[in-house]
């Protein structure tokens, strides 16, 4: 029998995994995914995705693909695949795709959003889903910041180590800052990131809001291309793969709305 390829749209909370990839000695996402799937096909498979999150990174638009000769409706298997899965990663949809389809390569952009909880009081339901500040930051200043990162550039300066990208060249198409009472969200769309490249930019981005540096500061770095001149890395709580961009003939459904600290301030 010829196998027929599946994308699928996927959200987990990455608090409790080490990361997308299947791993040997710790719970991953991947890992838990291939297993409930393997069990609605009764087959073993495996799923290849949009993006490899690190651990405690959170996912709202996740996509993967998988193939199976299994003779499953979509709507079997996004039934059977949740009810195989545990509490804190759920299925929003399943499309059959052409079989030259790839969840990674077939992508034009993807969307980071990361979440500050900026105020002086802890929040119990926010502890795994936010970066919380607790001095003021001026989201005015984060985006008039982060504006010198977008266009086509070398990201060296945002480039975690141990990063195996082959070249530190990214395009961001667009980066925005806005505050919705306590929270501040920033939201980057690229045509792809490297590693940390996100949180790096976060780290910097708070810096030039508290004040500790000029907005232009960015573009310094960006020239300088180097790490060590940049602000420490943000953690990884706030952290949301937010979208992923696909040619419209491929009509996937949208992220679900979701409350601002985990994916829906705007619509795009």
């Amino acid at each position: 029998m010829i196998a027929q390829r599946f994308a699928a749209g996927v959200e987990y909370d990455g608090s409790g995994f080490f990361g997308w990839q299947v791993q040997s000695h710790a719970r991953s996402i991947q890992s838990v995914l291939n297993a409930a799937i393997s069990t609605v096909a009764n087959e073993i498979l495996t799923t290849a995705a949009a993006g490899r999150t690190d651990t405690g990174v959170h996912a709202c638009g996740q996509v993967v693909h998988f193939d199976s000769v299994a003779n499953r409706s979509e709507y079997a298997w996004l039934r059977g695949i949740n009810s195989n899965l545990p509490a804190d990663i759920a299925i929003q949809w399943v499309r059959a795709v052409p079989a030259d389809f790839h969840a990674r390569y077939s992508a034009l952009a993807r969307t980071y959003r990361y979440v500050i909880l900026n105020r002086p009081v802890r929040s119990a339901l926010d502890r795994h889903r936010a970066w919380q500040l607790r001095t003021p930051v001026d989201a005015a200043l984060m985006q008039l910041a982060g504006q010198h990162l977008v266009g086509e550039q070398d990201f060296s300066a945002f480039r975690g180590a141990g990063c195996q990208s082959k070249s530190p060249v990214r395009r961001i198409e667009a980066l925005d800052v806005v505050r919705h009472g306590d929270y501040v969200v920033i939201e980057v769309r690229a045509n792809g990131f490297l590693y940390h490249m996100v949180r790096n930019i976060v780290g910097c981005l708070v810096r030039a809001g508290s004040g500790e540096a000029e907005p232009a500061w960015l573009a310094e770095l960006l020239a300088l291309k180097d790490r060590r001149l940049a602000a420490p890395t943000a953690p990884p709580a706030g952290l949301f793969l937010a979208a992923v961009h696909y040619p419209d003939a491929l009509a996937f459904p949208p992220p679900p709305a979701r409350p601002v600290w985990s994916a829906g301030w705007r619509d795009r």
